[in-house]
């Protein structure tokens, strides 16, 4: 028996497999942890995510910006816990085909990549 094609979590915007325990649900199974699946998508989240899409449109075609600024404009002092949070939004931006997450300038896999990123539109 072949496996299901992966799918994209709702919440983190990471790619999961099928696991054997979801074989009855598989069509139903949106989120790939309990933590994602308490976690949902928040206001917040639609916040960062637009906040993404508003500094990139703010710039030249060709520019990229870094997940910080989106919480920076969102979170003001207290930013540095919406770090995450605008990584998961840019990936769930990836997912639906508007952006791109790049590293040293190459575009790379949202699910896998550490590190620092960055984020431009999909040309």
């Amino acid at each position: 028996m072949t496996q299901p094609e992966d799918k994209v979590c709702a919440s983190c915007g990471r790619r999961f497999r099928w696991r054997s325990k979801w074989a009855g649900s598989w069509d139903q199974v949106r989120y790939c942890s309990g933590a994602c699946r308490r976690r949902g998508v928040t206001a917040v989240d639609a916040q960062l995510e637009a906040s993404i899409l508003q500094l990139l449109s703010d710039r030249a075609r060709s520019a990229t910006v870094c997940p910080s600024e989106a919480a920076r404009a969102i979170g003001g002092e207290g930013w540095r816990t919406l770090m995450e949070p605008s990584r998961r939004a840019a990936r769930r931006l990836v997912d639906q085909g508007r952006v791109q997450i790049t590293q040293n300038g190459h575009v790379v896999d949202p699910s896998t990549a550490r590190g620092p990123i960055r984020i431009r539109r999909v040309d």
